[in-house]
């Protein structure tokens, strides 16, 4: 409980006015996301042919922080209106990506309808503004699945890859994780036009 009240409080300064407090919230964020991830995805970039498949370079895990409607605006307004992620309707969510030094990298993410059935207003409900996601960039989604299923056992939420945010192509994973708790891990195939800028 302690740590979602400090989870609640970074988000807050996320939204923040200081600059500085939101650089750092931003960081703690993302660095909670990672640590979340980190047990899972070291045992999957141990295999070599999973490990082909990660994109080089800065920006490899982005952190998913779901927060409210109002603070989704407030936020959106705050950071100079970035670019809103097409989002496929049936998904439910609306999301922008926040790019900070070192390789920070946030998508705040809300639903379209607070009252609805989507996967975001269902996190909302159930555990209020947190860390909901961290996301992996692979070359190809579909290959990556693959040897998650064979090679680890493990089953993706849709049993295809589908379309996500901006051209993307997704699919997710709920790992357990130590504490009882779960980490839902979404692998990304960012779309050709977006790599290219």
């Amino acid at each position: 409980m302690h740590e979602a009240l400090n989870i609640a409080g970074l988000i807050a300064q996320l939204a923040g006015e200081d600059l500085l407090a939101r650089e750092k919230a931003a960081g703690e964020l993302f660095r909670r996301g990672c640590v979340q991830a980190e047990p899972i995805l070291r045992n999957w970039f141990a295999d070599p042919d999973f490990r082909k498949l990660i994109r080089n370079g800065p920006g490899l895990l982005t952190v998913g922080i779901a927060v409210e409607p109002a603070r989704f605006e407030e936020m959106h307004r705050r950071m100079g209106a970035p670019h809103l992620a097409e989002v496929p309707p049936d998904q439910d969510a609306r999301e922008f990506e926040l790019d900070f030094a070192h390789g920070v990298r946030l998508d705040i993410l809300t639903t379209r309808d607070a009252s609805g059935s989507g996967a975001i207003a269902r996190f909302l409900a159930r555990f209020g503004e947190d860390i909901q996601q961290v996301e992996c960039e692979v070359r190809d989604v579909s290959r990556a699945t693959q040897i998650l299923r064979t090679r680890f056992s493990i089953e993706p939420l849709y049993p295809d890859t589908r379309p996500g945010a901006d051209g993307a192509r997704v699919n997710f994973f709920l790992i357990s994780a130590p504490e009882g708790r779960k980490v839902l891990l979404e692998l990304v195939e960012v779309a050709a036009q977006k790599k290219s800028k």
